[in-house]
């Protein structure tokens, strides 16, 4: 843990592209562009609620996705995709973009300033999930979300 009690995301360089995901596991998914962010969030939500996310969690839950989304394809590439699947219990969400990607440090680490009105996408995300994993190399860059379920 660190200073503010939320685990850091891991940050794997190791190719990038979309997580495989073990055979039988049943996943939704949608692909978008920056157009398309209302049409994310309602997938989102509907897929949230069907796996058994209560509703006082689906505005935070949002709001992790919408940040994920608006960055992928404002500083990924024009279309990405979001894939939902469950896995030990938890809702995984993962955006991928065809853009490639190496932060200086680890993303989400460090606060915004007071006054700021951008840059704090990730903050937020790593704050509203339970983990957060960033995936990137060559085949672009995937951030997956947890979220814990009831």
């Amino acid at each position: 843990m660190n200073e503010d009690e939320v685990p850091p995301p891991r940050f794997l360089a190791d190719g990038g592209g979309p997580m495989p995901l073990p055979s039988g596991v049943a996943v939704k998914e949608l692909t978008f562009c920056v157009g398309d962010l209302p049409d994310v969030r309602d997938f989102a939500a509907l897929q949230a609620r069907r796996a058994g996310m209560n509703d006082e969690a689906i505005g935070d839950f949002l709001v992790a996705i919408n940040e994920v989304a608006t960055n992928a394809v404002t500083h990924g590439a024009s279309k990405a995709r979001v894939r939902v699947w469950c896995d030990e219990g938890d809702l995984l969400v993962g955006v991928h973009d065809d853009g490639h990607w190496v932060p200086e440090e680890t993303p989400g680490m460090i606060a915004p300033h007071d006054y700021s009105t951008s840059g704090m996408g990730l903050w937020v995300t790593r704050r509203l999930t339970k983990e957060l994993i960033l995936r990137t190399g060559q085949n672009g860059t995937e951030l997956i979300m947890r979220f814990k379920l009831p």
